[in-house]
């Protein structure tokens, strides 16, 4: 993350872009996320990366994979640090229940979409996702491109 954005105090520290181009995103949840002293010292640094994670439901508990959090320099040396262990999310019982419902039954895939501070705690932006096919991919990008052209258009004749 860049300096500039640290001196702005915006609270998101990492952004998952590619969920919105691979899934259509549907209902969205927050999580807690169960982190260890080091890993929320790393987050503070922008040392995180959530662009390839998903969620698991594994005995009734929801779990983050594949999110990286790169240890400092500084860390201590009688702590192991891993980098992609799995972490566990922290949901109510009834949000869990509707994720484990939709996710076995419905087949939706849980994708976390961001990462933030909620005041002092790291918070996980989730959605229950269904993926996308390759031609809707295509009606995305074409949509994309009519909205920008389109504004291009209004402002050339505004002028």
């Amino acid at each position: 993350m860049s300096k500039t954005k640290k001196n702005q105090n915006s609270n998101t520290i990492a952004l998952n872009k590619k969920a919105r181009h691979e899934y259509f995103l549907e209902d969205k949840f927050e999580a807690g996320v169960a982190l260890q002293g080091w890993e929320v010292k790393s987050i503070r640094a922008g040392k995180v990366n959530i662009s390839d994670t998903y969620v698991i439901i594994k005995d009734g508990e929801a779990y983050l994979l594949g999110a990286q959090i790169q240890p400092l320099l500084s860390a201590s040396s009688h702590v192991v640090c891993d980098p992609e262990r799995t972490r566990k999310l922290l949901l109510k019982k009834r949000e869990l229940d509707k994720l484990i419902g939709a996710s076995e039954r419905e087949g939706y895939s849980i994708v976390a979409t961001a990462m933030y501070w909620k005041k002092h705690l790291v918070k996980l932006e989730i959605y229950l996702a269904k993926g996308k096919k390759a031609h809707d991919k295509r009606d995305t990008i074409k949509d994309r491109d009519w909205q920008r052209q389109k504004a291009r258009i209004m402002k050339h004749n505004v002028r």
